[in-house]
C-alpha cells in the first residue's frame, strides 16, 4: 500500500532528463489510479533532493514551440496533483528548480539541516515550467512564491521552514 520513488542519478545530483523524466510521470500515475496506494514518498540519492531540469538537454530540439510540447504531454506534475494528498517529500542538499516545484505538491515535506532551495528559472531566461506557479502559490502562498521565483534568491532550511514550505526538519 505504499509506493517509495528515489531520485536515483546521484552522479548528476538528480538533474532531470527525458528518462527520469519519463519514469516520474509513470510512477505518479501509477500512484494516482491505484486506489490501493496509500502513501507515496519521493526522495532523492546522493548529495542532493534535485537540481531541477537537466540543463545540457536544453537546446537539443529544434525550435521552442517542440520541445514545450513535448514537456507538456510529459509532464510529472499533472499526475502529482492526482495523489498529492498522499504525497511525502524528504529533501537534503540542494533543491532547485523543476525539483522544488514537484516537492511542493506534497502534502508533508520533510527536510534535513542541509537542505537549501533556489528557483533560478528567470535568470536562466525560462519560466517555471514543472508546475510551480501553482503548487509553490498552495504551498507557500502567492506573495513568497512570487519572491522566490522573481528573485532568484537562495533560501536556506529555516526560511523554508518559517514560510512553510517545509513541514518538519529532521536529522539525517
Amino acid at each position: 500500500d505504499r509506493l517509495s520513488i528515489r531520485l536515483n542519478r546521484p552522479h548528476a545530483h538528480n538533474a532531470i532528463d527525458r528518462d527520469l523524466r519519463d519514469a516520474l510521470r509513470e510512477a505518479f500515475e501509477l500512484a494516482a489510479l491505484d486506489d490501493s496506494i496509500m502513501a507515496v514518498s519521493l526522495s532523492g540519492a546522493g548529495r542532493a533532493f534535485c537540481v531541477g531540469a537537466d540543463l545540457s538537454e536544453f537546446g537539443t530540439t529544434r525550435g521552442p514551440a517542440f520541445p514545450h510540447a513535448i514537456r507538456m504531454a510529459t509532464l510529472p506534475a499533472h499526475a502529482i496533483a492526482l495523489c498529492a494528498d498522499r504525497l511525502h517529500v524528504h529533501i537534503h542538499g540542494a533543491c532547485v528548480g523543476s525539483g522544488l516545484e514537484m516537492a511542493a505538491f506534497a502534502a508533508h515535506i520533510t527536510a534535513s539541516p542541509s537542505a537549501w532551495f533556489d528557483f533560478p528559472d528567470l535568470a536562466m531566461g525560462l519560466i517555471p515550467g514543472a508546475g510551480g506557479c501553482v503548487s509553490l502559490s498552495r504551498r507557500i502562498g502567492r506573495q513568497r512564491a512570487a519572491q522566490l521565483i522573481l528573485s532568484g534568491r537562495r533560501i536556506n532550511v529555516a526560511t523554508a521552514l518559517d514560510w512553510g514550505f517545509v513541514d518538519t526538519l529532521v536529522d539525517d
